[in-house]
């Protein structure tokens, strides 16, 4: 492949991650990640700061957010895993957070924690926000 060829393929990955990362849904978990305490929230989670998305809607948009190298699905190891408590959390990647950082979508990240703090939850979500989390 030619140098030519190369820099085409990378713009070509630069303008697919901008379209799968600005989608409107797709942007608002984006946001709604980068805003959570632990920057690892769950599905339930995501669900409930969405209200107006299914969220069989929510687990289609994080899947393309994963499968674009933005988000990453993290797991707690089964020995820390607790009765009734989530396992399974969506942070943004190193390879994501990169991206966001080099095309400037990082720079609310302390305004959007500080919403994120300001929004009513209900007593199952507060109990999942203070769920173990896995190291990263």
């Amino acid at each position: 492949m030619s140098t030519s060829d190369e820099a085409t393929s990378d713009l070509d990955t630069v303008r697919e991650r901008l379209n799968v990362v600005t989608q409107e849904t797709r942007f608002s978990l984006v946001q709604d990640i980068l805003g959570h305490p632990s920057g690892l929230p769950t599905l339930k989670e995501l669900d409930y700061v969405n209200p107006s998305r299914s969220q069989t809607t929510i687990r289609q948009h994080l899947q393309r957010l994963v499968d674009a190298g933005i988000v990453e699905k993290v797991e707690l190891p089964e020995d820390h895993r607790q009765n009734d408590l989530p396992y399974t959390f969506y942070g943004i990647s190193e390879e994501g957070r990169r991206f966001l950082k080099d095309h400037k979508l990082l720079r609310a990240e302390e305004t959007l924690r500080e919403i994120y703090d300001r929004v009513e939850k209900a007593a199952e979500i507060e109990r999942y926000e203070s769920a173990p989390r896995p190291e990263r």
